[in-house]
């Protein structure tokens, strides 16, 4: 009895105290443990949504940059396609010009020929 007294209550208490703490520790360590893992699945979150947001602005910037394209595109075509009109417009007023030019020379060219080649045959080699 007074060993059990003397060496097993004490040492009994100390090993239910040496329990309770390493429990406790375990217990907190599982918490911190916890706790980390939480604020490491926060960070992905917040990465994940600062690339999402990343590649929305890029991708936004990209539409943009390709509709200046194309308002460029379609800008130049339109000069081309004025420019184009214009030339056609002066070419067809060339072309009548110079039609009307030689549909008022045809008549003194045909009498110029008609005297060039009828003084020849009516001047004597009959």
């Amino acid at each position: 009895m007074a060993y059990q007294f003397l060496v097993q209550g004490p040492l009994g208490r100390t090993l239910k105290e040496r329990r309770a703490r390493t429990a406790g520790a375990l217990e907190e360590a599982s918490k911190a443990i916890a706790a980390a893992e939480a604020k490491a699945e926060e960070y992905a979150a917040k990465l994940r949504q600062a690339r999402a947001e990343v590649f929305r602005a890029r991708e936004q910037r990209l539409q943009q940059w390709a509709q200046e394209r194309d308002a460029a595109l379609n800008t130049a075509r339109k000069s081309a396609l004025q420019r184009v009109m214009e030339a056609k417009t002066g070419v067809e007023a060339e072309a009548a010009a110079a039609r009307k030019t030689l549909l008022a020379g045809v008549d003194q060219l045909a009498e110029q020929v008609i005297r060039a080649v009828l003084p020849a045959t009516a001047g004597g080699s009959r």
